[in-house]
């Protein structure tokens, strides 16, 4: 018996290992921990499962029968962050470069089936070369598996993927079917075809970080929702996104104990949007002093600025912001924003946690290249988002809230649950000196007529009440107790029952 044991002890310590110290030693220079220690990092000590620790590939084609490490590249399980349950899976570059298999990609797919049975979210630590060109169709067959799986995982449960290395071809394609891509700077990158390709086909030399480097996909394409200095920090903050999340569809988020008075007032609110509608302000002020303790996680804080998601909590209870931000483009709508906003509107909404906006939207952006890259349509998929929300919706317009964009952003005529103002709020189909000049179009060279009618239109669209006699909002409320009221709200809220036509599925925009 001992010495079975013994044998037991030395597979698992060959399996720990992956492709050996040289290889481990190699990618610590690289500034990156081995998939192992990524684990240790993202689940609560000693909460780790493993699963198929032993598995290695069956492919016999090239050399590979004689080349076999067990684990064959990726470590899989499950574990817990803060107590709750999670799976992992988490790609190891010393084996094999992290390239898929047949096999590999079977590991993956367990713990997705687990996941989805369980009702618990799925974290992927992305590190990898992509597919294993020695097994061939098998190796891109083990990929639509995957993908397979995470379509139908998504609104079920929370998806997870952090790029930590290399990811390209197949690789970035399950990534991008789950809910947040997080990467990390200077060492990861994700792209569906390398630089050699981009050189050969089009022509063009790019370096991995210009083709695909986290700040590209940060801030330019809007692929990763963050990307953070290292490993470490990466880990971490997913850990503190899992803490504002569910564990699947079928549960509410968590309730966090919270020492945040729900009656606290604050009066710098009353200052915060100024007089002048054309002066910018930080909405994010407004968003930390409602949140409970000023805790905010904020999604993809770098990519379309002029709008700002994220999560936060009131009562301890998990809410999702939104917010035009005036500080960037002056809050307009465009079709970045738009995108951005909708993916979380709807995320919110699959998952149960209610929505809270604040209005400042002079507009949808105008212009040749917003209306050549399809702004209609990418427009339409916040508004669709926001319609078909069923979960609690609390709207407060700050100052601006002019055309369309008044419609989109979570109005009354949407559907939305509670509607305030605060008491400088303009609704309007736009802005008071466009809509003079408009209307009374044969007064445009007489300056002091038209200054006569710009204060007529602002006198009767320049306030919140109009919209408020129509019932379009259910208050007018003072700034200051703008947390307050909005913690009222929801206690009234928690019990909403709303339900869409039945459908087998809506057909969004995209």
């Amino acid at each position: 018996m001992k010495s079975v044991l013994e044998q037991l002890k030395a597979k698992r310590e060959a399996a720990r290992i992956g492709g050996g110290e040289k290889r481990i030693a190699a990618q610590h220079q690289k500034g990156k921990l081995t998939a192992r220690e990524r684990l240790d990092v993202l689940l609560d000590k000693d909460s780790f499962e493993e699963f198929d620790m032993f598995v290695e590939h069956d492919c016999t084609e090239f050399g590979m029968a004689d080349r076999k490490i067990p684990g064959d590249g990726v470590v899989t399980g499950s574990g817990a962050v803060n107590g709750r349950l999670v799976y992992v899976f988490a790609k190891d570059f010393t084996v094999f470069g992290g390239s898929l298999s047949a096999a590999h990609a079977r590991k993956i797919c367990k713990v997705q089936d687990a996941a989805l049975k369980n009702g618990a979210p799925i974290i992927g630590l992305f590190d990898a070369g992509g597919a294993r060109i020695q097994e061939g169709v098998d190796a891109l067959g083990g990929y639509a598996e995957i993908f397979q799986r995470n379509t139908l995982a998504s609104g079920v449960i929370p998806q997870i993927s952090v790029i930590m290395g290399p990811c390209a071809g197949g690789d970035v394609y399950s990534p991008a079917i789950t809910d947040f891509i997080f990467m990390v700077k200077d060492t990861s990158y994700m792209y569906v075809t390398g630089p050699d390709v981009v050189k050969t086909v089009t022509n063009e030399i790019v370096t991995h970080e210009e083709l695909g480097g986290a700040s590209v996909h940060a801030r330019r394409s809007g692929v990763a929702e963050g990307a953070f200095e290292n490993d470490i920090e990466a880990l971490i903050q997913v850990r503190r996104l899992i803490d504002f999340l569910p564990l699947s569809n079928r549960e509410t988020p968590p309730v966090r104990k919270v020492f945040d008075s729900a009656g606290r007032q604050e009066s710098s609110l009353d200052t915060l949007a100024p007089a002048n509608p054309n002066k910018p302000y930080d909405i994010k002020e407004l968003i930390g002093k409602v949140a409970d303790e000023g805790d905010v996680f904020e999604i993809a804080p770098d990519y379309a600025t002029n709008i700002v998601v994220g999560f936060g909590r009131l009562e301890g209870r998990t809410v999702g912001f939104v917010a035009n931000q005036p500080l960037s483009l002056a809050g307009v709508l465009d079709i970045d924003a738009s995108k951005k906003a909708g993916r979380f509107v709807r995320f919110c909404d699959a998952f149960g946690i209610p929505l809270i906006t604040f209005v400042d939207v002079p507009g949808f952006l105008p212009g040749v290249k917003q209306e050549y890259g399809g702004l209609i349509k990418h427009g339409a998929k916040l508004l669709f988002a926001y319609a078909e929300a069923t979960v609690p919706k609390l709207t407060v317009i700050i100052r601006k809230a002019y055309g369309g964009a008044y419609d989109v952003m979570a109005s009354k005529h949407l559907r939305g649950d509670i509607n305030y103002a605060w008491p400088r709020a303009e609704i309007a189909v736009m802005g008071a000196k466009g809509a003079a000049e408009i209307i009374h179009r044969k007064d445009l060279g007489d300056d002091e007529k038209m200054a006569e009618h710009v204060r007529e239109y602002e006198d009767r669209f320049a306030n919140p009440f109009i919209a408020a006699s129509r019932g379009f909002l259910d208050d007018v409320i003072q700034p200051r107790n703008t947390r307050y009221r909005l913690i009222r709200a929801l206690r009234t809220l928690r019990n909403k029952e709303l339900a869409n036509p039945w459908k087998k599925h809506d057909n969004i925009p995209l």
